[in-house]
Formats: structure tokens, C-alpha cells, sequence
């Protein structure tokens, strides 16, 4: 598929697997910006592609696996900035002007807050966590979106195809430089926490984390996660 040609400096990347449900609040949250949406999906079942056409989303296919799907959008974007922004998180309102402001102070990697879409205790408490992980160990993770620029993420040799952790590597093939806030919310569905429980997730997560970081190979990982 040719790539999106657009006079705007940036697109949204988005890769999303049965997300048909999930994508008219996300158009809804990403109409501030005047710019190009970029769906990469992998033959969703549920008529993901169909919808996001509908809503006016440019709409290219890709192996199933977040990596590969973002690899896949961004290879059809031409914009010297990227938001790498899962299907299901929502910037909260005032993010375009945020972001605007971000990018305007130069090449860099930038990360929302991140929010879950629930009002309980345990929400708020995880909310914590990641600010401390993100202010402290400089690891904010793809559910909060990534904007970065294009010159910083061909560097690193771009979104790597891996079935899990990407967001992971690719902060770490980044380093020495430090993510850096936004300002804004960007909210999570938190219906796989609530699921799965928020204590059973997280220790799951940190657990996965540790084995990546151990050198277990990502597509291990992703068979058994």
C-alpha cells in the first residue's frame, strides 16, 4: 500500500486486533489533531478494518503482533513525528495542544500519564506505579502512547517486529536518552486489570518484564503470556 502523503508533521500509528468496539470513543479522543490516523490491523474478525475506514482512518494490514503492526504504519507514514497510540487509550482533551507544544521544543520521546477508565482504589494505586516507574526507572510502556520523532526512532533502527515487549526495546535501544512527560492523560481501558485482577496482572507483567530482560526470546514469551 502506498504511504500517507500529508503536508502534517505527524501521524497516529495505531495497531489494533478486534478493536471494531473500542474505535469510535478512540476517533473521538484523536479528532483534536488535524492529522492523519494510520490503523494497522491484522485481519481482525470482527471488521476492525471496515470500521476504521468508516471513521476515516487510513487502514494498512500486517502480521498479527503489536510490533510488526506498528512496523507496518509506520512504513506507510512519511511524518517527521509519530504517536505510537494503542487502540484502546484516549489522550484526554487539551493532548493536541500539549503534544504540539512538546514537539515544538525538538527531537524527542515524549509519554502521556497514564490513566485506567475506572474509579476504584486499585486503579488510582497503579496509576501511581507507573508514574514512579516512569520517573524513576524512565519506562513509561506503549499503553500510555509513545510520540516520538522519526530522526530519533530510524537511529535505533526503528519499531522492532517482536510479538511482545516492544515498547520495551525500543526505549531501551534509545538510551541514554530519558522519556520525557507530556502533561496529559492518556486513559487505558481497564477492563483486562479489572478481568484479571490488579495484583494478578501486575505480578504477571513485572514477571515478563524480568524474563525479557533475563534474555528470554520475546516469542517465547508471547506463547506464554
Amino acid at each position: 500500500m502506498e504511504p500517507v502523503r500529508q503536508e502534517q508533521f505527524a501521524n497516529i500509528i495505531t495497531p489494533a486486533w478486534n478493536a471494531a468496539g473500542s474505535l469510535e470513543a478512540t476517533a473521538a479522543a484523536l479528532r483534536e489533531a488535524p492529522v492523519p490516523v494510520i490503523l494497522a490491523d491484522a485481519a481482525s474478525p470482527d471488521g476492525t478494518a471496515q470500521r476504521a475506514e468508516s471513521l476515516g482512518f487510513h487502514v494498512v494490514q500486517a502480521p498479527r503482533g503489536r510490533g510488526a503492526q506498528l512496523a507496518a504504519g509506520i512504513a506507510a507514514s512519511t511524518a517527521p513525528w509519530l504517536l505510537l497510540l494503542h487502540a484502546d487509550t484516549r489522550p484526554e482533551p487539551g493532548w493536541w495542544a500539549a503534544a504540539q507544544a512538546f514537539m515544538a521544543r525538538g527531537p524527542a520521546l515524549g509519554y502521556f500519564d497514564f490513566a485506567l477508565d475506572a474509579p476504584t482504589p486499585a486503579a488510582r494505586r497503579l496509576e501511581r506505579a507507573v508514574a514512579w516507574r516512569c520517573r524513576h526507572l524512565a519506562l513509561p510502556y506503549g499503553d500510555q502512547g509513545l510520540l516520538i520523532h522519526r530522526d530519533l526512532l530510524d537511529r535505533v533502527g526503528g519499531v522492532r517486529p517482536l510479538p511482545l515487549m516492544e515498547d520495551v526495546d525500543l526505549i531501551r535501544r534509545l538510551r541514554p536518552l530519558r522519556p520525557a512527560r507530556i502533561g496529559v492523560r492518556a486513559v487505558t481501558s481497564a477492563a483486562r486489570w479489572e478481568r484479571q485482577g490488579y495484583l494478578r496482572r501486575s505480578a504477571r507483567n513485572l514477571t515478563f518484564l524480568a524474563l525479557w530482560f533475563a534474555g528470554v526470546p520475546p516469542r517465547m514469551l508471547a506463547r506464554w503470556y
